[in-house]
């Protein structure tokens, strides 16, 4: 076998922007079956994990800034899984619920992450997966 070196082998941006189109559309694959892009996918799992979590938190916890979670958010509650409330400490910050039709899918996209999660080990190895999602944490949190 011939390898070609490219000019954007040690690219990171290349590199990872390539492994993103990858996985999103492994991730789009999952959620397409809930009607949810992988946005709102995350996103619904981590309402679903923490009712009540405000937005800015939820932001946070997503890498993702205030007003990307609130379109996300919008989308979520046009399909009538997440409901906003005002919290009673701050009138002006919003406490996110799951709703009865979102935690009715709950197991089921929990299935259906695990299982991109299993196939893409099976795929990549157990300790390749676990490197690179600790070696892309690690370089996204050195340069935030």
């Amino acid at each position: 076998m011939i390898y070609r070196v490219s000019m954007f082998d040690h690219c990171i941006y290349f590199n990872t922007t390539a492994l993103a189109r990858t996985l999103e559309r492994e991730w789009t694959a999952a959620y397409k079956p809930f009607g949810l892009t992988p946005p709102q996918g995350f996103m619904l799992r981590a309402v679903l994990a923490k009712p009540g979590i405000v937005q800015s938190e939820l932001a946070a916890e997503l890498a993702i800034s205030r007003s990307t979670a609130t379109r996300t958010l919008d989308g979520l509650q046009k399909l009538m899984l997440i409901e906003r409330r005002l919290t009673e400490s701050d009138g002006r910050e919003t406490a996110l619920y799951p709703t009865h039709e979102a935690v009715q899918i709950r197991d089921q996209l929990s299935a259906a992450s695990a299982g991109v999660t299993r196939r893409l080990k099976a795929e990549m190895g157990e300790d390749c997966f676990v490197t690179t999602v600790a070696s892309v944490k690690e370089a996204r949190s050195s340069i935030d």
